[in-house]
């Protein structure tokens, strides 16, 4: 017998609006497509079967789910498999229904019906024995697995084995806490636009919204728990954006002032370009190799009745796009493994491989060389990743200051950190600011 655990209220609403076999059947798609070496957005964007925007969400939380416990449910899945799994939608399948089971948002005996249900959904009619006896066997025999899968680094710490590796070695005494963020529910912060609202005043507003929240700075507010956006008050009228409060720190790190001129180089989405104008009156550039993502850029300043010169061009290569003025400061969020922020995006960890750290590290290592030129004398730049791996971080820096004659790093306002490790109020960052001599 399956024993029924309380269905909760999202279980209820979910249920009403989107069957979950229904789900399941989009969410392993997806998943599996991801397995197979796709990003889960690219995929997600592209899957044009989900109903509406409520079936969407609950697709995208057995996608995250599932993603974040991947190490887990394919050991899982391993251990429980005495035959080969039938075929590659099956497995994802069986992923996804043993991160629903162990969600607690649905009752057990519900999530295998759906699953078996799923299978002619897939197209598989023939593995609903499968999936029925392998999810049972693992609800009656979990506790006895639970212990085999503790010996496993994967299933344990839900990253692979190099990435484990790597922050260990990278972070000897904070690894641990590391991956157990990376597989946490990302946290929902808020940046008030002050140039139209007090923090003060604006958190009034959310008060009064029934929307419960914390401080944590001048103008970043930790939502207790995530809200759509169209639910926050002005967030149409560009009182407010969303932006992890890690990422609020660039701005100040900066040392803004009124008439400098300033370069983004990376600006895709627009968060940081954004909290720029919202800083000082400067005139900046904004710079994204990505047309569709400059278009990003656009509209987030739109929203916020912001300006800039927003081009579609390669940072790396001056020639084409800077008019030979320098700039006052320069903003260099450069291209990473992301590894700072990968439970927001869960599939990253699965898709990025070992090799792929030295070669983002010669890409910023390339965007440093090239953005020093633009720089003036007696500028700043401040180096940017959402990465917690040392050699796209400290060793680029110290790489390049070696290298570059007046070049100097500089401790950040009021000595702050310049490595953030993601936590419950913020993702992980690196921040470098570097001065160059007069």
């Amino acid at each position: 017998m399956v024993r029924r655990v309380g269905a909760t209220s999202a279980e209820r609403v979910a249920g009403s609006r989107l069957a979950l076999a229904a789900g399941l059947r989009a969410a392993s798609t997806l998943v599996a497509r991801v397995a197979a070496g796709r990003s889960l957005s690219g995929e997600f964007e592209r899957h044009g079967e989900l109903p509406s925007a409520a079936g969407r969400g609950a697709v995208l939380d057995l996608c995250h789910g599932t993603l974040r416990r991947y190490g887990r449910v394919q050991a899982i899945v391993a251990a429980l498999s005495r035959h080969r799994v039938p075929a590659a939608e099956v497995e994802a399948l069986i992923w996804c229904a043993l991160y629903a089971l162990e969600s607690g948002r649905y009752a057990e005996h519900t999530v295998v019906d759906q699953a078996v249900s799923a299978c002619v959904e897939i197209g598989k009619p023939g593995a609903r024995g499968y999936v029925n006896a392998l999810l049972r066997t693992w609800l009656r025999e979990r506790e006895a697995l639970e212990a085999r899968l503790a010996r496993d680094p994967q299933a344990r710490y839900q990253h692979p084995r190099w990435w484990i590796e790597t922050v260990r070695r990278d972070l000897p005494g904070h690894w641990q806490q590391v991956l157990e963020a990376g597989n946490m529910h990302p946290p929902m912060c808020l940046r008030v636009n002050r140039r139209r609202v007090s923090l003060e005043r604006y958190g009034e507003r959310l008060t009064a919204a029934g929307i419960t929240w914390r401080a944590l700075g001048d103008c970043a507010l930790l939502l207790e728990k995530p809200v759509p956006v169209d639910e926050l008050p002005g967030f149409a009228l560009g009182e407010v954006s969303v932006q992890d409060a890690g990422a609020q720190h660039a701005a100040g790190y900066l040392d803004l002032a009124d008439g400098q001129r300033v370069l983004d180089a990376c600006a895709a989405p627009g968060g940081k370009s954004a909290h720029i104008l919202e800083s000082a009156q400067v005139a900046l550039t904004a710079l994204d190799v990505d047309r569709a993502r400059c278009m990003r850029v656009e509209q987030t300043l739109a929203r916020l009745g912001l300006s800039a010169q927003i081009r579609a061009e390669d940072c790396t290569v001056p020639e084409e796009w800077w008019d030979g003025t320098p700039f006052d400061r320069v903003l260099a969020d450069v291209p990473c493994t992301a590894s700072g922020v990968v439970r927001r995006h869960p599939d990253i960890k699965w898709l990025r491989r070992k090799s792929d750290i030295a070669r983002f590290a010669s890409r910023q290592a390339a965007i440093l060389g090239a953005l020093w030129r633009v720089l003036a004398a007696g500028g700043k730049l401040l180096y940017v990743t959402c990465s917690v791996f040392a050699e796209e971080n400290e060793n680029v820096v110290d790489a390049f200051c070696a290298r570059t004659p007046g070049a100097r790093r500089l401790a950040l306002a009021a000595s702050a950190p310049g490595r953030l490790l993601p936590d419950a109020e913020h993702d992980g960052f690196f921040f470098a600011l570097l001065e160059k001599s007069a």
